[in-house]
């Protein structure tokens, strides 16, 4: 069967745009240390809620010292201080695939400018550079005409739900997370309702509820930002434990529990910030 496809591409204001502009942070340092300050953390975090929601084609991080100390001790410190801006990255749920580069370059030599300023100057010089680049938008295409089998509808949520069998694995596909957090963002909430409801409904079956996380290191869990436990991924399991016993679930018939990074699906990150149900029980409906 043929297709006709036309497409017309979109542009901005009449000219296309092929690229956006660069993101950036520093994180500043005391002298001679690697460990990144509680109030540049805070901030490093805030930049990284800032990011959760951009489409990134990469990130680099550089290092840097004051223009005291060895090259060779420059350049070990420096290279540390990447790798702990990484380490954060990583337990924040930024996958590292994005980061292309965590390079130290050793020291920043000193520019003076009033006697005064040294400190200062020497401050500002022990940092952490962070650049994010965001992908460039792709043009907006219009199908004017398109003639295609038609496939086959795809099963949701509630339809596995009403068919599912002890041994069954629900994912929630549909139920996503925001970067760092327990809590769905809104365009998930309809969704979960409608599970919530559905499970209501089918009140013979009992069902653990598994919580993930993406883009931690060594399968740890990640950092829940709201309470800066390493819990996340039994955090969302229990907003999801907890909202479902709300709209009416009996508490009885779940249980949750954090599944960390064990268990990633691929492909895009945000679809590891997931939760979903096992099937361990089917009895009778009361």
């Amino acid at each position: 069967m043929h297709k006709l496809l036309v497409f017309i591409l979109l542009t901005f204001n009449g000219v296309m745009a092929f690229s956006q502009k660069d993101l950036t942070h520093e994180v500043y340092f005391d002298t001679d240390k690697f460990v990144v300050p509680p109030t540049e953390e805070n901030r490093l975090l805030l930049f990284i809620s800032n990011i959760s929601d951009v489409d990134i084609e990469s990130i680099s991080i550089f290092g840097f010292c004051d223009d005291r100390g060895a090259d060779t001790y420059n350049l070990k410190l420096s290279q540390q201080r990447a790798d702990a801006i990484k380490a954060i990255f990583a337990n924040n749920e930024i996958s590292e695939d994005l980061i292309s580069n965590v390079d130290g370059k050793g020291k920043i030599l000193l520019k003076v400018v009033e006697e005064k300023d040294l400190l200062k100057i020497r401050g500002l010089n022990r940092k952490v550079e962070i650049i994010v680049k965001p992908k460039p938008p792709k043009p907006e295409k219009v199908e004017v005409a398109e003639v295609t089998p038609e496939k086959p509808k795809e099963k949701t949520e509630i339809d596995l739900i009403n068919e599912s069998a002890v041994g069954d694995k629900i994912v929630f596909k549909n139920i996503l997370f925001k970067t760092g957090y327990a809590t769905v963002t809104p365009v998930s909430k309809k969704t979960l309702e409608n599970i919530a409801k559905a499970l209501v409904e089918r009140d013979d079956i009992y069902f653990t509820i598994q919580g993930h996380v993406c883009c931690t290191q060594f399968t740890r869990d990640a950092v829940d930002r709201k309470t800066k436990k390493r819990n996340l991924s039994e955090a969302r399991a229990k907003y999801v434990y907890d909202y479902f016993a709300k709209k009416g679930v009996d508490k009885k018939r779940m249980r949750h529990l954090g599944m960390r990074r064990k268990f990633p699906l691929g492909g895009d990150p945000k679809f590891d910030r997931r939760v979903e149900i096992v099937i361990t029980y089917v009895g009778n409906a009361n």
